[in-house]
């Protein structure tokens, strides 16, 4: 059997693998026109109808069932007290009527059933049958109660609902989590798996979770907005999606890398799709100086090495030009700029020099800079693990010429640029031996490094995100350009994907999720003084 690029699919149950979303609609207008003809009557507030256009999709559809509760009534003005998840169905807190919306679906589900959409169980069997994993997630508290009335419960090697969010404190859509838990249950990271979704808040879900692939499915005629929030492809039904070409789409990349000709195969793959109801984001089709010249105020999130300075045989070596510099302050004095880089925070802000700007170090857990100050607290945890590991390395590798271990704090560096490729297979033995059976840290391989770090749902994409919030940067009201050339980027380039800019540095085109490519630090630079005018 041929191995497809990507290993798991995660799906969203209603409106993706059942009818239910209808039934969803049918119960939350029952017990909101109920409840806001009470406050006509006891109040005197006007009577307005709870619509599916204007209230279900905008304020409920896709968010855990309280949250929507929530939603709805502050669209509207009205504030009343949270309560408890037990409350009663008739107490007029944010939770009563909450379950008093489960009580009205459940009854209708009971009484019709539960129907299913056979092109996605169809799909779901097909990728079962290629042996890639399949799993649920869902905000709903009744998934498994679905599952079990639709006899589809085995096609799921992992169920993340509601229920299990509650359990092991998950945040609801937008955030991603109960995606990327279910994608990580199966043992697949993120960034080989797919997450399929209806709403707006779910593809916003899976791009905040840095998925791969975002496919929506646009069961309200909501193309666009399922594109706007995150969607990478949108079809109509599940039947128009291939296999083999989402196994593309992993392997090539829809991805206008550079201007210059050389990177083909963008233009051949959007055309595949010509006639085949899948409609593709609009940012594949955008070029370099529509990115850079957009209208909107640019924010700038640059690594450090392989982008602001070249590559060098060890880190200290590394060393940023006194032009490349000039380019950065020129930048940070007109335009929001921080460094996200892999080396330590205080090592990286040495380096770089210019105060008053944000450094984002060790991948994100140490972020420092005007009015910001965060270290990750589960990455203050492994610091202790990290130092004796440093130790144990330094130890066991010290006979081997050209080895680098690199205590980060936070993290633990193994580089091995000056190393004959004979120690290659002892390094990374040792390196996996010191870590087996230690659940809490991770390993991360870049170029020509081992990194180890904490085993949290935390790299640099998610730093990127956290920094744009705390900023104040808007996706839709910014251009966000994130400039990298390792591995540990391409994190950061899924989450700008679809609503940022991504720049790979690399002297030769590979497959990435940056939509554009530079050949050099210099052709970097080059693009810092364009953006300058």
């Amino acid at each position: 059997m041929k191995r497809l690029s990507y290993d798991a699919v995660i799906f969203d149950l209603d409106g993706v693998i059942t009818k239910t979303a209808l039934v969803h609609g049918a119960a939350w207008k029952a017990v909101f026109d109920e409840y806001m003809k009470y406050r006509e009557q006891r109040d005197g507030e006007p009577f307005r109808e709870f619509t599916h256009e204007n209230d279900y999709l905008p304020y409920v559809d896709g968010k855990p069932r309280y949250e929507g509760v929530k939603s709805f009534l502050e669209s509207r003005g009205i504030h009343i007290p949270y309560g408890e998840p037990e409350d009663d169905i008739n107490k007029e807190t944010v939770c009563g009527i909450g379950n008093r919306k489960n009580s009205k679906f459940l009854d209708i589900l009971k009484d019709k059933g539960v129907e299913v959409y056979p092109s996605t169980i169809k799909f779901i069997e097909n990728l079962r049958d290629k042996g890639v994993h399949v799993g649920v997630a869902s905000s709903s508290k009744n998934c498994k109660f679905v599952l079990k009335s639709a006899d589809i419960e085995f096609l799921f090697e992992t169920r993340v609902d509601g229920e299990v969010s509650a359990k092991i404190g998950l945040k609801g859509k937008p955030e991603g989590d109960i995606f990327v838990t279910a994608s990580l249950n199966v043992g697949v990271l993120p960034e080989k798996a797919v997450v399929v979704e209806d709403a707006t808040s779910g593809v916003q879900a899976g791009r905040n979770g840095a998925f791969g692939l975002v496919i929506g499915i646009a069961r309200e005629r909501n193309t666009e907005e399922l594109l706007e929030y995150g969607a990478d492809v949108v079809v109509p039904d599940m039947e128009y999606i291939d296999i083999e070409w989402m196994d593309k789409w992993f392997r090539k990349k829809p991805v206008l890398l550079s201007d210059s000709g050389e990177d083909k195969g963008a233009e051949e793959f959007l055309s595949e799709l010509e006639g085949k109801n899948i409609t593709i984001n609009p940012c594949y089709y955008k070029n370099g100086d529509e990115a850079l010249s957009g209208g909107r105020e640019p924010v700038f999130f640059l690594d450090y090495d392989g982008t602001l300075s070249p590559i060098v045989e060890r880190p200290e070596l590394a060393v940023i030009s006194d032009e490349m510099k000039d380019a950065v302050k020129r930048l940070a004095d007109k335009y929001k700029v921080a460094i996200v880089s892999g080396r330590s925070r205080k090592d990286v802000e040495k380096l770089v020099g210019i105060k008053d700007i944000v450094y984002a170090g060790n991948h994100g857990f140490n972020i420092k800079g005007p009015g910001i100050s965060m270290m990750h607290p589960e990455g203050e945890k492994a610091i202790g693990m990290i130092s004796e590991l440093a130790a144990k390395f330094s130890e066991k590798l010290k006979d081997i010429p050209g080895i680098l271990i690199e205590n980060k704090e936070f993290s633990v560096a193994v580089h091995f640029r000056l190393v004959e490729d004979k120690f290659l297979d002892r390094i990374e033995e040792t390196v996996e031996e010191q870590m087996q059976g230690n659940d809490k840290l991770r390993l991360m391989k870049g170029k020509k490094i081992l990194e180890i770090m904490p085993a949290v749902n935390w790299d640099k994409g998610r730093a990127v995100r956290w920094l744009v919030d705390i900023l104040g940067v808007s996706w839709k009201e910014n251009t966000v350009f994130y400039f990298g050339d390792d591995v540990t980027d391409e994190d950061a380039f899924r989450i700008l994907r679809t609503r940022g800019t991504g720049i790979l540095v690399s002297k030769e085109p590979r497959v990435s999720a940056a939509d554009f490519r530079v050949a050099s630090t210099e052709d970097a630079k080059e693009l810092f003084l364009k953006a300058l005018g």
